[in-house]
């Protein structure tokens, strides 16, 4: 309804003026009327002028019932909507603590946890009497080195970078205010398998090029894989990183449409397909079908790129498959420079809700296997692990960290920097803050070079509490943390430590063949040829 009032608020406004201005001789009461709405008049124009709230220059004067709504107090909206803690899939307390670190203002909270300590699942990192100051400068300081032997081109990225999001599913001006972001705090941004568009390069940001299943940007008019077209854009100097994707958390196992009508000219440029002809991801790719056939592509890749860093992405389903890919690793030497590990409840602008639900494994489950299985062929030393999927406040990257991740990649905490309110509408092309539309009228409302620094500084602020946790446990880096550190309720009565819950695995200890539990049995049926386990036929 909002949406369908937007084109009439200020039209309405200006003929309610000139029909006061018409009446005032003859009514006092028309007189306070032009004054009133006068004023509503300029309110409506500064809204549409400021660049700091997209849904105000989106929707003037109306706007302000949804801030008005928000300032009643936190006693009224326990009771009428939600309390702090209680909203998916980000609730209230989280999604302040965001819009708090991109903005800049005092990011602490009085009175205490709101969070039942002794509920199921609650969990909580342990601290040292000896506990050590934050990093110095923790932005700079806190990178990691991503690129393996075969790697001449290897890349310094952020702990902290921004995960999978294409153009198409974002509007043109998020797709720019994320760039010029990332290039101003000097981190990197993942394009999103949708291809590298003019949104993406004219910023100058640092690019993580993702190619999925429907090759955009580097394939043929028949959609497949095309090698020259991969050269002629692997080579620009803003992509560091190539990840192929093999899956999401959202909808593992499942391709998607992007209908003719909303393929645009610039979003055909970008993907490499026709104007307003339907554009198909395919569940599966077709450049190779089995772990060996991935990594030679893999090489393929790092070779045409001239040495960047090549990747992979994937959600973990079937860890008989994963282990396969281990296999072929062993067995060939080959090796991707990364992983990037999306779990299961990781986010997409729409999927079958079964699939968003039910589909995939969470993602601390899915780093403990992808850590574990290349600790346990003695190869975890030359690959990067990141983390994907719901990980938006330092302590949960701080948590994955210790479970093995490397590095964080986080979409909807950059959505969140950009004014993304959660509305859930980013399927319906009304997002009220023209984040995930291409609704020229709701794009304009997000102020590029505005939320460009909100970006950057929900960037650094989130960095620097890393780096806060990370010296209250006692280390100097991130790496240091470890599955012992962090502390799991499992019942009112019982607590235990992640190591406990997710015991390490001995380094070469898969390839010595020795153990017998689960990574042990999955091993033995997992084959550098094949993807399905073996004997499943």
């Amino acid at each position: 309804m909002i949406h369908r009032l937007r084109g009439f608020v200020m039209p309405t406004l200006i003929v309610l003026v000139l029909l006061c201005a018409f009446a005032a001789p003859r009514s006092d009461a028309a007189l306070v009327g032009l004054v009133v709405f006068g004023a509503l008049l300029l309110l409506g124009l500064f809204d549409l002028l400021q660049p700091t709230h997209s849904i105000l220059r989106n929707y003037p004067v109306i706007g302000h019932i949804r801030f008005l709504l928000e300032d009643v107090g936190p006693e009224l909206r326990q009771y009428i909507v939600e309390s702090n803690t209680e909203g998916r899939p980000f609730n209230r307390d989280q999604r302040a603590l965001l819009y708090q670190r991109a903005k800049g203002v005092l990011d602490k909270k009085p009175f205490g946890t709101e969070l039942d300590v002794y509920q199921e699942g609650h969990s909580w990192m342990v601290h040292a009497i000896n506990a050590k100051p934050p990093i110095a400068d923790p932005v700079a300081n806190l990178r990691i080195a991503v690129g393996g032997p075969d790697c001449t081109r290897p890349y310094e990225a952020s702990v902290l970078n921004i995960s999978a999001m294409s153009f198409g599913s974002l509007s043109g001006a998020a797709i720019r205010a994320l760039n010029t972001g990332a290039r101003l705090g000097e981190f990197a941004h993942n394009t999103g398998e949708g291809g590298i568009s003019v949104h993406h390069r004219e910023p100058g940001g640092d690019l993580v090029w993702q190619i999925g299943t429907g090759y955009f940007g580097c394939r043929d008019s028949n959609g497949r894989f095309d090698r020259g077209a991969f050269r002629e854009q692997a080579v620009l100097e803003a992509v560091r990183m190539i990840e192929v994707k093999l899956s999401q958390g959202a909808k593992p196992g499942h391709g998607g449409i992007l209908p003719g009508p909303k393929v645009t000219p610039t979003i055909a440029q970008a993907r490499g397909v026709a104007v307003g002809h339907d554009c198909i991801s395919p569940p599966v790719h077709h450049t190779f079908s089995t772990p060996i056939g991935l990594l030679e592509f893999l090489a393929q890749l790092r070779e045409d790129s001239g040495g960047k860093p090549v990747g992979i992405k994937l959600a973990i389903g079937e860890p008989v498959e994963f282990l396969g890919i281990c296999r072929a690793i062993h067995e060939t030497g080959l090796a991707p420079d990364f992983i990037t590990v999306d779990g299961g409840e990781g986010g997409t602008g729409a999927a079958p809700i079964e699939l968003s639900d039910h589909m995939g494994m969470p993602i601390l489950e899915a780093l403990v296997l992808v850590h574990d299985s290349l600790v346990g062929i003695d190869a975890r030393d030359r690959v990067r692990v990141l983390a994907s999927g719901k990980l938006v406040t330092s302590f949960a990257m701080a948590t994955a960290m210790a479970l093995g991740a490397d590095g964080i990649n986080t979409a909807r905490g950059f959505m969140f920097s950009l004014g993304c309110i959660q509305a859930q509408l980013c399927h319906t092309n009304r997002c009220p803050v023209g984040v995930a539309t291409q609704d020229t009228r709701l794009e304009r409302g997000l102020a590029v070079e505005h939320k460009a620094e909100r970006v950057r500084r929900f960037h650094a602020k989130s960095v620097e509490a890393l780096a806060e946790i990370v010296g209250a446990a006692g280390f100097d880096h991130p790496r240091e943390l470890q599955p012992r550190h962090v502390y799991q309720r499992v019942s009112p009565w019982e607590i235990r430590r992640l190591s406990d819950l997710y015991p390490r695995i001995e380094r070469g200890a898969l390839l010595a063949g020795a153990g017998s539990g689960f990574l042990h049995t999955a091993w033995k049926a997992a084959s550098a040829k094949e993807f399905r386990p073996l004997g499943s036929r």
